[in-house]
């Protein structure tokens, strides 16, 4: 029987509240397979690699393993936006040289589509310079954009259940202070995540299912201006003296003076002007149809880290996503995605199978056209139908002393390093 090889974990991209469900996921199926020795974390995703920065999963202790549970976010090994871009061809080397030196023969990059060309790519070098090394996807994004509009790839993603759960309880909330304040603020506008895709904004509506609320939902995908919005938000406010309304980052409002993070990506917490605040301002510029003022939230990060929020059926199902995906790795399944998929049937079930990163990565998911109301500015029962399951019932359990949460904290193991330092091509200055 052939010696054991090491497996490397690592993760890319924005966090969510149950990216560490699925890194627990990894690790605890590893400690079943004989043909996976130490599990490695990669310190903030493949820049970890780069820098041969690689933290000893296996040595940590059970407890902080399983507290990986109810951590939310990627404070436990680190997450990046670096993106390894053909012509990098010293970072690929060098990725390359580092799996080598550790004995690595298992690379699993959770993320979204980016990581998975990466987890490819990677995958592919290795076995092109001789190396038997596996390269596996696990499906991350809060957005829920990876995959294909058809969900043939991937049902939805690890992180999505988590970050609508938020929105429904915000969206609640959010009514309640609008039903008591409304005489002097009788529009209450919230900015939710999502650049170009409305899986977030939408669900806004799981507040809501019976529409009983003036709540109205503007994705990046609404069929609307800011103006025909103010007019929209106005014959509202004339029938029910009040309106909230969630609205997408990405809506078009104009320049925002958006800022770019590593991937490419607007980064519009970071950007000069929030969409949310210029609705505001346009809307009391020009008038409301009732009296009082409109005023804004722009929740932030808060969306992807809220652990009080994290749906129990999100953080199960990122669970098994990390075991489906440990699996592939020790089956030699290279070059694959774990993935979930609902079950047909008017019960919620899924199961765990698998995409081909190939597919997966130069996919992307788009919002259903048909699951935007015709008034542009709502989502359909049927958006209902498919996102409600993804929340759960009930509220998770977190742990806690002295009324903090306990949250994981490993201990600073490193694998020894074995090269020379190395700086990432993209880091270095010219």
């Amino acid at each position: 029987m052939a010696e054991p090889k090491n497996l490397v974990v690592a993760q890319s991209g924005g966090p969510s509240p149950v990216i560490n469900n699925t890194v627990r996921g990894v690790i605890e199926a590893a400690r079943q397979m004989d043909n996976i020795g130490t599990v490695y974390g990669a310190h903030h995703g493949i820049e970890g690699v780069l820098k041969e920065e690689l933290i000893d999963l296996t040595a940590q202790s059970e407890e902080e393993i399983s507290l990986l549970r109810y951590t939310p976010a990627a404070g436990s090994i680190g997450t990046c936006r670096y993106k390894l871009k053909d012509g990098q061809d010293e970072d690929f080397e060098r990725v390359i040289d580092v799996l080598k030196a550790h004995d690595v023969g298992y690379f699993i990059y959770i993320g979204g589509n980016d990581s998975m060309d990466t987890a490819n790519k990677i995958a592919k070098l290795g076995q092109e310079r001789g190396m038997d090394l596996v390269g596996i996807g696990g499906p991350k994004t809060i957005d829920n954009d990876v995959g294909d509009s058809e969900f043939k790839l991937i049902d939805h993603t690890p992180g999505y259940g988590s970050t609508a759960k938020y929105w429904m309880h915000a969206v609640q909330c959010a009514n309640e202070e609008n039903r008591g304040s409304c005489p002097a603020d009788p529009v209450l506008v919230l900015q939710a995540m999502g650049r170009r895709i409305g899986y977030i904004p939408a669900a806004a509506r799981l507040a809501d299912p019976n529409r009983e609320m003036p709540l109205q939902i503007y994705m990046a995908e609404s069929p609307c201006s800011l103006a025909d919005m103010a007019d929209n938000i106005n014959d509202q406010l004339k029938n029910d003296g009040r309106c909230i309304v969630v609205v997408s980052e990405g809506f078009d409002v104009g320049d925002l003076g958006e800022v770019k993070d590593g991937f490419g990506h607007t980064s519009f917490s970071s950007s000069q002007i929030t969409v949310a605040q210029t609705v505001v301002n346009y809307l009391n510029a020009n008038g409301l149809a009732a009296a009082g003022a409109a005023r804004c939230n722009v929740p932030g990060t808060d969306q992807r880290h809220s652990m009080a929020f994290a749906s129990t059926v999100d953080l199960e199902e990122a669970y098994y996503a990390g075991q489906k995906a440990c699996l592939l790795a020790a089956n030699h399944e290279s070059g694959y995605m774990a993935n979930i998929l609902r079950s047909p049937g008017e019960i919620y079930n899924v199961y765990y199978d698998k995409a081909p990163l190939s597919e997966v990565a130069n996919s992307e998911r788009t919002f259903p056209t048909e699951w935007i109301s015709e008034n542009g500015y709502d989502v359909t029962d049927e958006f209902i139908k498919y996102a409600k399951p993804l929340v759960g019932e009930g509220m998770v359990s977190i742990p806690m002393i002295d009324g903090r949460q306990r949250m994981t904290r490993l201990e600073p193991i490193f694998a020894s390093q074995k090269l020379e330092a190395y700086v990432p091509q993209a880091k270095r200055s010219t």
